[in-house]
């Protein structure tokens, strides 16, 4: 195996291009990529905020390694999977050290100079390690082959005449093989894509075709290369979500995957260390950006980036896409409220309708038994007209939120998708919403107990914590909207203020992704415009017609605290400040008896929040405040442990 130098070396060179990367912009880049992999280091660097600077917290989709030259060979990842040999490189970089343990294993070692082999130096060219393998292949690959080491000699000999000629005879030996079983899983056909991919510099196209048909998904050097051209061409959170990728498909050999995972993100840390100061000419593009303000509910809007991501929506498991009006036994427009009983075939699956839970202007969610059996209970989400953006919306969240947290913004199964509606299937939690467990106490003429409100409060505020990192917005912030979760077993005093054992299973489920937002769609900087149109939840920025981002959740949660504190909807006072400034707070006064420090400040925060950067921290900062309050005092604990046994014991619905 080689030694850490030898691995670092690569990483280093394709990295290279980053060295101008600027202080602003490496914030960044070290902030989400923290945010989104927890193997990158949390204590060893400033936090971006430290910086000052506007730009910090903009999503990492605006940041990547400035471009490498387009008009220069990308040598680094050429380097990368052995093609050195190829005359574009200068002779320098022909035996160029790279990491042995990690490409290697592509070439027979009785073809490694024994002196190459110690000093970790790149093997001889690609075409003479596929002849070496000639043996174990089908026949009707060794013509390719032969021709593959000719072309490539012929390439060497003389680049200019000689490109289109490769390029071609690559793209024939694809072709004739891809749909071949025999080349599923042979890494010899893989290193072809690979080399095919370098040499028309459009790997991305490659990897998908590869997706498609299923090639090699399951051998690591497919995502090693990817990962690679990526990170030359200075995409780094594409890079980042390649490796996961690979890693989450358990493509073999993961453990060196996970390495070379772990590399990358070391690399971008030591980048961020000397990252310059922020070119004053960036500013003025930030500030530019800035003033893009946009409706993210538009129907064009949401109908342009479906059809920009429709590609990617047929990948998505569980998506079934049928383009005819649903013709099952029991029609849709029969179904109402009261139905019980009525069967919808989608698929290969039955799904026996028992009741209606709930119900919108556009939308119908009926509880489901799959197949008849009663242990497997859903959600069927129909709607009309079709609307496959939530399943979208779904499918990011599983991207993007790390699985000890997953639960809590609901699971979409599958999607069908019809000419005139969509129904969408999902997971079903029987005890309600947090609605119900507010009206629950109307009913008998009594509040929520305060522990209650803290303890919703926290679940809130680290739900929008953790969506706003990822950069995703709900944008339907509402009790009715978030599912009581309960867990199996009876709760300890230890775990909470971790979130560990059975409290990691206590707590609420977003749901109804409709309306949600997807930041990487929209320019950095982008700003919205429109209004909820749900009553009582429109935030201070949308009624006084200004620019949000953010803030569209965060009011959603005030409200929400109002609701569970005083029992109804919050309605706002504008009170002058010395200096001539206004701030806002509700009207209703907290009770004498409560923690209204806590109150206060959660409110006085989130409602005079005029910035739409970021809130992660500000979040944070908040969800702490309530959790030590709790901590600090083990009888509310035991006090919130009883309340919410009782609360479950009345919201279980059957």
């Amino acid at each position: 195996m080689a030694g850490g130098r030898d691995r670092v070396v690569w990483l280093g060179v394709l990295l290279a291009g980053a060295a101008n990367l600027s202080k602003t912009r490496a914030a960044v880049v070290f902030t989400q990529l923290q945010q989104t992999d927890n193997q990158l280091p949390c204590n060893n660097f400033p936090a971006a905020a430290s910086w000052k600077s506007a730009a910090t917290t903009k999503k990492l989709r605006s940041c990547s390694c400035p471009q490498t030259d387009p008009t220069k060979p990308n040598k680094a990842f050429k380097i990368l999977v052995g093609f050195t040999r190829i005359p574009d490189l200068s002779t320098e970089f022909e035996y160029e050290t790279f990491p042995r343990d990690c490409f290697f294993s592509l070439y027979p070692s009785h073809l490694l100079p024994a002196a190459n082999l110690r000093h970790g130096r790149v093997p001889p060219p690609l075409g003479a390690a596929l002849i070496s393998h000639l043996a174990p292949w089908p026949t009707p690959s060794f013509p390719w082959l032969t021709s593959i080491r000719r072309a490539l000699a012929e390439y060497r000999r003389n680049p200019e005449e000689c490109g289109d000629s490769l390029r071609i005879l690559l793209e024939n030996c694809i072709s004739c093989f891809s749909d071949d079983e025999h080349y599923r899983n042979d890494a010899r056909f893989v290193k072809i894509c690979i080399l095919y991919g370098d040499v028309i510099q459009d790997f991305k196209r490659i990897f998908e075709m590869m997706e498609e048909k299923g090639i090699c998904q399951g051998l690591s050097i497919l995502f090693e290369a990817y990962a690679a051209f990526l990170i030359a061409k200075g995409d780094l959170l594409e890079a980042n979500k390649v490796y996961r990728l690979g890693i989450s498909r358990n493509a073999q050999p993961v453990e060196r995957l996970k390495r070379m995972h772990a590399l990358f993100l070391k690399h971008v840390e030591e980048i961020i260390r000397n990252a310059a100061p922020e070119p004053q000419a960036d500013k003025i593009v930030n500030e530019r950006q800035e003033q893009l303000c946009v409706d993210p509910w538009s129907t064009s809007i949401t109908e342009s980036f479906l059809k920009e991501k429709e590609t990617y929506l047929k990948k998505y498991d569980g998506y079934h896409c049928i383009n005819k009006i649903y013709s099952g036994k029991a029609s849709l427009s029969s179904l109402q409220n009261s139905s019980r009983n009525k069967t919808l075939e989608l698929g290969c699956r039955k799904y026996q309708i028992k009741g209606c839970s709930g119900q919108g202007r556009f939308a119908q969610v009926y509880k489901a038994y799959v197949d008849g059996n009663a242990d497997d209970v859903v959600a069927l989400k129909i709607q009309r007209p079709a609307f496959p953006w939530e399943f979208y919306m779904y499918r990011q969240l599983d991207e993007r939120i790390h699985s000890e947290q997953r639960s809590s913004f609901g699971l979409a199964h599958r999607v069908h998708i019809y000419a005139d509606s969509s129904i969408l299937v999902t997971d079903y939690l029987s005890h309600g919403t947090l609605q119900d467990a507010i009206n629950s106490h109307l009913v008998t003429q009594k509040l929520m107990e305060e522990v209650l409100c803290i303890h919703y409060t926290i679940e809130m505020l680290r739900m929008l914590e953790t969506l706003h990192s990822v950069g995703i917005i709900h944008g339907d912030f509402k009790p009715d909207n978030l599912l009581v979760r309960y867990a199996r077993e009876e709760l300890k005093a230890d775990g909470f203020s971790t979130r560990t054992g059975n409290w990691a299973d206590q707590g609420l489920c977003l749901v109804d992704w409709g309306r949600g937002i997807d930041l990487n769609l929209f320019p950095p900087g982008t700003k919205f415009t429109g209004d909820c149109r749900t009553s009582g939840f429109s935030c201070v920025e949308m009624q006084e017609n200004k620019p949000w981002t953010y803030q569209v959740d965060t009011y959603g949660l005030c409200v929400i605290v109002h609701m569970m504190l005083h029992g109804s909807y919050m309605t706002l006072e504008k009170k002058a400040n010395p200096d001539g400034s206004f701030h806002y707070q509700p009207k209703k006064p907290f009770k004498r008896y409560w923690k209204t420090e806590l109150w206060s400040n959660l409110f006085s925060t989130l409602l005079n929040n005029r910035s739409n950067e970021s809130d992660v921290e500000l979040l944070q900062c908040l969800r702490k405040s309530f959790e030590d309050s709790m901590c600090s005092n083990q009888q509310l604990i035991s006090q919130l442990k009883h309340l919410l046994a009782r609360q479950k014991s009345s919201l279980c619905l059957t």
